[in-house]
């Protein structure tokens, strides 16, 4: 008998919550399989089973709290009546020849069933075309984007016609928050009532960025296998270059210490279902654009995923937040402690501008710098947020070093 413990977790992680136990009482399974999840302050830790065997019993219910090597449950290791991973065919049910039967892993089986996908539907990309666990997750985000979302007559009449809900009743629903989101939320109160916040403006002309990209995307594209060529890198290398110029901005206050860092880890702030995260760019000074593309993408996935680790979170000396691929127009982004300052990028829209003595319509983004006040005056605050905007309008700047 074999028992199930939690791991260590991180010095800036207490304890944790049990989020999901993926595997019943009594239920086989195969080593290295995911038997629950512990929702932390930061990320979701998997939890899996040591060896081939079968879950005994479970210790800890969801929802309780748990810390660092406290059991969870017993597990009993031995060999299970499960078919080996690379014979697990998934036949249909209306008895179809061995021909149309598609491989799968026990992973992707489970994650399928929960999301009432067929597995013969699914083309597998793994060893002997088998299906894995990320075709399965594709398969299910694929599937969300190609459904409709409902209208809001037709969310007002499901709630009506549930039969535990009265005709004209005031339906509400009560669920506990998450501990990722309970500690989102007292680090922005955090954030607010220990920092002289304040947020100064600006706005950019995008259009030498665009011109640029649309020049220069097919090429960057074949060039670095497919990634592709977005803004993200333009402003990453932006602030990177600002924050040498101004390096307050990219300093912390350590009690009655000031900590100026000679390095640029550059946080971007990425929304999830679970809520909004911060994974760190690090050494960002090093990385081409590619580079920073293909980690910039990278984190989405994983946070989509929920597969952000604590190493990519920890850390950052300065953020950038993107509202505009919402639909923002305008906003002031709330300080991420320590750091003295982030940068919101919003929406880009068509307005006329004088140029030149002409008016004429230019792609223009406005700019928001949030910064603490105890530490960056206002006019170095409103110069870093003005060298940003050269740097954008005129990219040959970066390169030039000037």
């Amino acid at each position: 008998m074999i028992e199930i413990k939690t791991p260590e977790f991180p010095e800036s992680i207490a304890d944790g919550e049990i989020a999901t136990w993926h595997v019943k009482v009594g239920e086989s399974v195969r080593r290295d399989q995911i038997l629950v999840d512990i929702e932390t302050d930061k990320v979701v830790i998997e939890v899996v089973a040591p060896a081939d065997g079968v879950l005994q019993k479970i210790l800890k219910k969801e929802g309780e709290t748990v810390f660092a090597e406290e059991v969870l449950g017993e597990f009993e290791a031995g060999d299970v009546s499960l078919p080996d991973a690379d014979e697990d065919l998934e036949t249909p049910e209306d008895g179809g020849s061995s021909a149309t039967a598609q491989l799968a892993s026990p992973a992707a089986r489970k994650i399928a069933d929960e999301n009432k996908i067929d597995v013969t539907s699914v083309a597998g990309t793994g060893k002997g075309g088998r299906v894995t666990k990320e075709d399965i997750i594709k398969a299910v985000a694929a599937a969300e984007q190609q459904t409709p979302a409902p209208s809001p007559a037709s969310k007002a009449e499901s709630l009506v016609n549930t039969p535990s809900v009265v005709a004209g009743e005031r339906v509400e629903r009560r669920v506990p928050m998450t501990r990722l989101r309970a500690s989102i939320a007292r680090r922005l109160v955090d954030a607010q009532q220990n920092a002289a916040m304040l947020t100064t403006f600006n706005e950019v002309d995008m259009q030498a960025i665009i011109d640029l990209r649309n020049r220069y995307k097919d090429d960057f594209e074949k060039a670095h296998g497919g990634t592709r060529l977005g803004f993200m890198s333009f402003f990453v290398r932006a602030s990177v270059e600002a924050l040498k110029r101004f390096p307050a901005v990219n300093a912390s206050i350590d009690g009655n210490d000031i900590v100026y860092h000679g390095y640029q880890d550059i946080g971007v702030a990425v929304g999830s279902s679970r809520g909004l995260v911060v994974p760190v760019l690090r050494e960002a000074d090093s990385l081409t654009l590619a580079e920073i593309e293909e980690q910039v993408r990278g984190y989405g996935i994983k946070a989509r995923d929920g597969k952000l680790s604590i190493e990519d979170m920890t850390g950052g000396t300065f953020t950038i937040s993107n509202g505009g691929v919402f639909g923002s127009l305008l906003s002031t982004p709330i300080l991420n402690p320590p750091q003295t300052g982030i940068l919101g990028m919003h929406k880009i829209q068509e307005r006329p501008m004088a140029v030149d003595g002409e008016i004429l319509i230019r792609p223009m983004m406005y700019l928001a710098m949030s910064y603490d006040h105890r530490l960056i005056d206002g006019q170095e605050a409103v110069r870093f947020l003005v060298t940003i905007k050269d740097f954008l309008e005129e990219p040959a700047r970066i390169l030039l070093d000037i």
